[in-house]
């Protein structure tokens, strides 16, 4: 009876193994099929007592991680080629967009994933979903794409910065005179900061509320040398909350993303208003 179980739990690892070790592209309609494996093909190696429901539980998450990762890399390679959804095409977008769809219906975090992330949860920081410096690849909204319109300045690196329950909307500006100067050139940067205070919307564990409370921007550098004698420009919002105020509807005011994907190194969310998607990976950090 040892020996058998021994057996079968082997040949299950040998193949869970080869699956991840080449990255198999398994489409969607294989998971059923190893739902659905016909468990006699375990019955002479595995002693009855075996639960064949927890023998096919591996299979179908190898199945399902091997699916994700090829979708994601597929996504990153758009990501790159159409520069962040700034140089898309209507075909690139409607492709990225599908990939979004078929990932959110495989989030690893379909529900929680704004837990903690007011900060008032008692909850140990590390453990809120959230947390961290997410750099942006990609974007559909369009009061980000509408920056590459101005003739003074064009977006350089954007980041979505999460120290509950602060949120930090970064992004840098590069001058665009720079790009008609040779690459040894001195550089220059400017760089915004916009921060929100973020809250739980109690009505969707997913959907995060957004209050504006400051506004900053300042030089990080010209033609190469630090700006830090140069003051930043501050600008401190009325701290109000939506939500609270009368006839508004709290669970659905305006100033909120909902986390259409969550894992351990990209975030999707799509904002309300003015609406569109956002594509991030998880960075270190988001020195200029």
């Amino acid at each position: 009876m040892r020996v058998k179980s021994l057996y079968a739990f082997a040949t299950l690892g040998s193949m869970s193994t080869c699956t991840h070790a080449f990255s198999t592209s398994i489409p969607s309609n294989k998971i059923a099929f190893y739902s659905g494996l016909d468990t006699k093909l375990y019955s002479d190696a595995a002693p009855s007592d075996v639960d064949s429901e927890n023998i096919m539980n591996p299979l179908m998450q190898v199945a399902m991680n091997a699916e994700r990762d090829e979708l994601k890399t597929k996504l990153l390679k758009l990501c790159a080629s159409y520069d962040r959804g700034f140089g898309a095409s209507p075909k690139s977008r409607k492709e990225v967009e599908e990939i979004i769809k078929q990932l959110g219906e495989m989030n690893p975090t379909p529900v929680d994933a704004a837990r903690g992330i007011d900060g008032e949860s008692g909850m140990d920081m590390e453990d809120v979903p959230l947390k961290g410096a997410w750099r942006m690849i990609w974007t559909t909204a369009l009061d980000v794409l509408n920056l590459a319109a101005s003739p003074v300045a064009s977006p350089g690196a954007i980041y979505q910065v999460i120290d509950p329950p602060i949120a930090t909307n970064i992004i840098d500006f590069i001058p665009r005179f720079q790009s008609l100067l040779p690459t040894g050139f001195p550089s220059s940067l400017v760089r915004a900061e916009v921060k929100t205070r973020a809250s739980l919307r109690r009505n969707n564990s997913n959907r995060v509320g957004l209050n504006f409370e400051a506004v900053k921007l300042y030089p990080v550098e010209v033609l190469g040398m630090k700006s830090d004698i140069v003051p930043p420009f501050n600008l401190n919002l009325p701290k109000i909350k939506i939500e609270d105020l009368p006839g508004v509807d709290p669970n659905n005011a305006p100033g909120f993303f909902d986390v259409v994907y969550l894992d351990g190194d990209m975030l999707i969310i799509k904002q309300n208003a003015p609406g569109g998607y956002f594509v991030s990976i998880k960075v270190d950090n988001y020195d200029p």
